[in-house]
């Protein structure tokens, strides 16, 4: 009689143990459903690919100095990935319509015709692989152009320091500028800041057909995009960029290993309708003096 009940306490306890190991399991599996749920969403929002070509939309709200409101509805700025061969950001909704406005109607007065680098000699001559017209807004100018020159920095982490002042470019239809590096290849220009590190290039207004920037050495495959037939033939040519009043696109002239990156050969495609404003920044590795 003893044996039996000493079995069935250990059937008892066997139990107790295999229904405290189900309900620890259970415990668990719950937690991770949990995590699952609330993880899935947020996956969403933020897609990530290391695939070749991919995007990744990276949601900044922080950042709302550059907010612009289309209708009723608040847009907020964000950073989407466009390439890491070179490597290429484009930042939406960076600039008002106000600040577009304001630096159209500063350079106008002061238009000329755009210039190039003489590699040979490190200063600025005539060319027509550069059609356009424009000009330099000093660094700091004014308010506006000091909170524009912020909004970089936060952006790139390169301090304001580092860049040159604002060109504002106009291209009429027709007016392009051939591939071409930033980055300079002679030691006349480098003395200053040294070498160029990153370009920020800011579009003022949208274009009707052409006037993208494209990039012909990159390791993107363009075709991918959804508006590819809407692509002009000189955009097809490589990644490119339409313009949008208000986007920033950054790219960067050399890469983490503190060499030039050959890959970021870029041009700005012919007009073929419409008006292209456009205001560029120069980054430097060091500070960069300007007049005072």
């Amino acid at each position: 009689m003893a044996s039996g009940v000493r079995g069935q306490r250990a059937f008892s306890s066997r139990a107790r143990s295999l229904i405290t190991l189900v309900m620890m399991f259970s415990a668990a599996l719950l937690v991770f459903l949990i995590f699952v749920i609330i993880g899935v969403p947020a996956a969403l929002n933020n897609p990530v690919s290391q695939s070749s070509g991919a995007t990744i939309a990276l949601k900044i709200p922080q950042i709302t100095r550059g907010q612009k409101r289309e209708g009723d509805a608040a847009v907020q700025p964000y950073v989407e990935v466009l390439s890491w061969e070179p490597r290429a950001f484009l930042y939406y909704n960076m600039l008002t319509d106000a600040e577009c406005e304001h630096l159209i109607n500063l350079a106008k007065p002061n238009m000329q015709k755009s210039t190039v680098v003489d590699s040979a000699t490190g200063r600025s001559k005539d060319s027509r692989v550069r059609t356009s017209s424009g000009t330099f807004l000093n660094r700091g100018q004014d308010p506006i152009i000091s909170g524009i020159e912020k909004k970089i920095a936060e952006f790139t982490f390169i301090p304001v320091e580092h860049g040159e002042g604002l060109q504002v470019l106009h291209y009429e239809v027709g007016q392009k500028y051939e591939p071409h590096y930033d980055y300079f290849h002679d030691s006349f220009n480098t003395k200053n800041g040294g070498q160029r590190i990153a370009t920020v290039l800011m579009y003022l207004s949208d274009v009707e057909s052409g006037g993208e920037t494209v990039f012909p050495a990159s390791k993107v495959n363009g075709s991918l995009v959804p508006h590819w037939d809407e692509l002009s033939d000189c955009a097809k040519t490589g990644l490119s960029v339409r313009p949008r009043k208000g986007m920033a696109l950054l790219f960067w002239s050399m890469s983490p290993d503190v060499k030039l990156d050959s890959k970021s050969l870029h041009g700005g495609c012919p007009v073929i309708e419409g008006n292209k404003w456009s205001a560029t920044k120069w980054l430097h590795v060091n500070k960069y003096s300007v007049p005072s």
